[in-house]
């Protein structure tokens, strides 16, 4: 059980770059994996990054591998995601979700944020 708050969108050029967090409420956040999903405008949710419980293991969508970078801080109950480089094609709403990894697969669980809007302009 965990509340899940995006935070950190806005609008902002291409090639600049942005911090979303994600604040979790619940003692059980440490024992989550967790994931960063977005949505465009008349496409299905995909996945963008995930890290292990522990935050030794990251993952990465193609699309954004070596421009975002995510990491939590379980002191804080707060995962992020770093994008960097950023293109108007990441423009979406950003969700982020708790869940599991499965060897290097990440499971989506029942728990998601209520999304935060990130806009790149051309």
């Amino acid at each position: 059980q965990v509340q899940l708050v995006e935070s950190g969108g806005g609008l902002v050029q291409a090639g600049g770059s942005l911090r979303l967090s994600c604040a979790a409420s619940g003692r059980t956040f440490s024992s989550y994996a967790m994931g960063w999903f977005r949505q465009a405008p008349g496409k299905e949710r995909e996945f963008v990054a995930a890290i292990s419980w522990s935050g030794i293991s990251q993952y990465y969508a193609d699309s954004v591998k070596d421009r975002f970078t995510v990491s939590r801080d379980n002191a804080k109950n707060t995962v992020y995601l770093q994008m960097n480089s950023l293109k108007p094609e990441d423009t979406a709403v950003y969700y982020c979700n708790a869940g599991r990894l499965l060897n290097s697969d990440y499971v989506k669980g029942d728990y998601w944020g209520q999304g935060t809007q990130v806009t790149v302009s051309s």
